[in-house]
């Protein structure tokens, strides 16, 4: 979550006659996250989220993204749900974006992830994999394998000022992991969250004391695509300690429980050093793009592109499926 566009209270409270919400009590910007504009939002009828979706998002696929949390909620999982105006619709506009009201969902993300959160966050995400199979709508991964070389293309001038060589470093990586991609057609596919780091991720404490998933959120970059890259995304965004090295008893953690739910089959268990290098590889590369590009005065927060790429190297050199915990 991030602050792009600023909205004035004129403007919001001219917003809010659309929806039965009661009063504004107040709203203030969330800096978290680098993609769209996001205020916390208090009215007499409750706490909820404002989205203002800025210009990496495609307007036409928002459907697809509000439709998709909808589908997901309705089927047990805790995720946000759009707040419909007087009117039906959901999505409207305000301050010269497209926008739109969820609910708010209780819980805090780990600052810290410990391996009890890791049983419960593969859990969730099977559980999502399972819900979303009825889902009627579907998106193209627009940061899949097809996106990284134009994204790789963006960088090549600006990419050797945040590391000598980076450039080279990423020409290689990316040829290895396209090559080694598994094809069309040989690993189950659905819809997948495709960004469920641990700020996407709520959680409270159960009787026992022992974490639980309260909420998935932001949606945004869900689409249709590789249901195991979803896992590889897991296992880069929630494996890794601060001084980069791999916790295996996390991802074992993560890769059991989701398999209680969902098991995975053969092709996708020795697909996963390949699926971690290129969800690695596309962190890198966005947040390469990020690093260079955010807009002066932006109230949001870059993230360090160079993580990436030693949790890419340490990839490259896992060997096999039982490296991560499998």
């Amino acid at each position: 979550m991030a602050v792009y566009t600023e909205v004035t209270d004129e403007a919001l409270r001219e917003y809010l006659a659309d929806y039965d919400l009661g009063d504004l009590v107040a709203f203030r910007g969330i800096a978290e996250g680098v993609e769209n504009s996001n205020y916390a939002l208090k009215t007499g009828a409750g706490d909820f989220i404002l989205t203002l979706y800025e210009r990496r998002v495609d307007p036409a696929e928002l459907p697809y993204f509000l439709g998709l949390m909808e589908h997901l909620a309705a089927h047990g999982l805790p995720c946000p749900l759009p707040v419909h105006g007087r009117d039906g619709a959901a999505l409207r506009r305000l301050a010269g974006r497209p926008a739109a009201i969820c609910t708010f969902l209780p819980g805090v993300w780990p600052r810290r992830v410990r391996p009890e959160h890791c049983a419960p966050l593969g859990q969730a995400l099977a559980r999502l994999h399972a819900a979303g199979a009825g889902f009627g709508m579907a998106r193209p991964n627009a940061l899949g394998p097809a996106g990284w070389p134009p994204l790789l293309e963006r960088c090549r001038a600006t990419g050797d000022s945040v590391q000598a060589g980076l450039v080279a470093q990423l020409d290689a990586a990316l040829a290895a992991i396209l090559e080694a991609w598994p094809a069309p057609g040989t690993l189950p596919v659905g819809q997948i969250h495709a960004d469920l780091f641990p700020d996407n991720v709520f959680f409270l404490d159960d009787a026992e004391h022992r974490p639980r998933v309260s909420g998935l959120i932001d949606f945004y970059f869900a689409c249709t695509d590789l249901l195991a890259y979803d896992i590889a995304v897991c296992l880069n965004a929630w494996c890794f300690e601060a001084d980069g090295g791999f916790n295996v008893t996390k991802a074992r953690a993560l890769l059991t429980a989701y398999q209680g739910v969902r098991p995975l089959s053969p092709a996708e268990r020795a697909a996963l050093p390949v699926l971690c290098r290129g969800a690695a590889l596309r962190f890198l590369l966005t947040r390469l793009h990020d690093w260079t590009a955010t807009p002066t005065g932006a109230l949001v927060t870059r993230k360090d592109p160079l993580e990436y790429l030693r949790k890419l190297r340490f990839f490259a050199a896992v060997g096999g499926e039982a490296g991560l915990g499998l």
